[in-house]
């Protein structure tokens, strides 16, 4: 029984559809009788799942469907689709049941205007440019005279034997090693990074060459690989890329050491001509010899201008020897006469040096006068100091309060605050006073005071009262 029976039992059928049941019918309906199409629209609500997934919308001026892109179609795409980018879609409708929601299910996606291819070079050109790899600081220059120079291209094409005759008819010396690779189709890419690999582990090449022919822009398209611009920008030796022609323009163009317009100026390029180089090195051998003939000439003036200065070394000889023997008499008249200066001197100051025992007697005697009179200052300085300390102590018991109050004296301080009462006004009846005598103190209470004098005497001009 086909799905188109099943459906129409189940829809003759009185019994009541279950949703799931439901939405599997509209599930088998769409994808029977719709099944893939392809639908144009712009893309909005898009947004990218972590899973990888894209999910979006595409929309005309009147209706809209759901769609949804999954990791495994999305990760061959050669451009990131965008918000209100216009697409062309192909892709499967269906719905998914357990939301009841039809949607299409895209497994192509190109955008429309400049086209698909246009837009995948730009966005990849402009990502590798934000990277670096376009960098002109990183570009090496070619080798002056490579040995072995490494062809990436296809083996059948015109390219190769147009660069293989350019190479040979310039250099007879130079070594050609073709490293084939397909240079189109959807395997290309993935071919021409495999043979790059086995140029790096080689080791055995001074430049490598990789490019083909011109085609379309789809036939040269492999040249535009991500991976393959990768892998290039990782090489160890210079490269130059040869892709197309002088118009056409590749990834590979941009990461390479150099861009040459096609693959015969690449091998121009490369080498220079033997006839180039033989012309170069008479150039340079005449600079040699007639540098070389400037420097003998110089060197022989120089030599002439030496030996016209030289003398005969027998006569040298003479006079050097004649000079030694001046030179020896001189040296021994001025040791002999310091000698005699010196010993003169010395003579005068054995005369005029007096007898040290002398000298020895005098000082004792001058430190024995010095002991002396050092011993009688301080004896004297002694008796002084205990004079005047005997003097401070008398005059220190005088001035004793204690003594004042042996004599027949007191001391009346005030109870509240301990401050020494001299004069009446500072007391007054009924304030507590202390008195202080020889052998204790008296505690007592003001009746009266009486504001009159004691005693008064003069002593000089000045009137003094107790």
């Amino acid at each position: 029984m086909n799905s188109t029976q099943t459906n129409n039992n189940l829809l003759s059928s009185k019994q009541a559809l279950k949703i799931s049941e439901v939405n599997l019918l509209i599930k088998s309906t769409l994808e029977s009788q719709i099944g893939s199409v392809w639908v144009q629209g712009e893309i909005s609500n898009f947004k990218p799942h972590s899973s990888g997934h894209y999910y979006f919308s595409l929309k005309d001026e009147s209706s809209q469907i759901k769609a949804v892109m999954f990791k495994g179609y999305n990760s061959k795409l050669k451009f990131r689709p965008t918000e209100g980018m216009s697409v062309l879609a192909r892709g499967q409708i269906s719905s998914y049941p357990a939301r009841g929601e039809y949607q299409i299910y895209v497994e192509l996606l190109e955008p429309l205007g400049a086209g698909a291819l246009q837009k995948a070079f730009e966005e990849l050109k402009n990502k590798l440019r934000s990277e670096g790899l376009f960098d002109l600081a990183k570009k090496r220059p070619l080798p002056l005279y490579p040995q072995h120079i490494a062809l990436v291209t296809s083996p059948t094409g015109a390219a190769i034997q147009d660069m293989v005759h350019v190479l040979k008819r310039r250099s007879k010396s130079v070594r050609i090693t073709l490293v084939p690779a397909l240079v189109q189709g959807a395997q290309a890419a993935s071919d021409l990074c495999q043979a790059l690999d086995k140029i790096y582990k080689l080791n055995l090449f001074d430049l490598i060459i990789i490019g083909r022919g011109g085609g379309s822009t789809e036939d040269l398209w492999p040249f535009n690989d991500e991976a393959l611009a990768r892998k290039l920008s990782q090489s160890p030796i210079p490269t130059i890329s040869a892709v197309g022609h002088e118009v056409d323009f590749t990834i590979t163009d941009f990461v390479a050491d150099l861009r040459a317009p096609t693959p015969s100026a690449a091998a121009e390029l490369a080498v220079k001509s033997d006839e180039e180089i033989f012309l170069m090195l008479q150039k340079q051998q005449r600079s040699l010899i007639l540098s070389f003939r400037r420097q003998l000439e110089m060197r022989q003036q120089l030599l002439s201008s030496f030996l016209s200065r030289l003398t005969d070394p027998k006569k040298r000889l003479h006079d050097l020897l004649l000079k030694h023997d001046d030179l020896t008499e001189r040296l021994n008249y001025s040791i002999k006469r310091i000698f005699q200066q010196k010993l003169i001197a010395l003579n005068l100051l054995q005369k005029g040096l007096p007898d040290p025992k002398l000298k020895l007697v005098t000082l004792f005697k001058q430190i024995d006068q010095l002991g002396s009179s050092l011993f009688l200052g301080i004896n004297q300085r002694f008796t002084l100091s205990n004079q005047k300390l005997k003097s401070q102590v008398n005059l220190l018991n005088n001035l004793n309060p204690l003594n004042t109050i042996l004599r027949g004296y007191s001391v009346t301080k005030s109870l509240s605050d301990s401050k020494i009462i001299t004069h009446t006004s500072e007391i007054k009846p009924s304030d507590m006073i202390l008195t202080y005598l020889t052998d204790g103190v008296v505690t007592s209470q003001v009746t009266q005071v009486t504001k009159q004098p004691l005693l008064t005497f003069n002593h000089g001009s000045t009137k003094e009262s107790l």
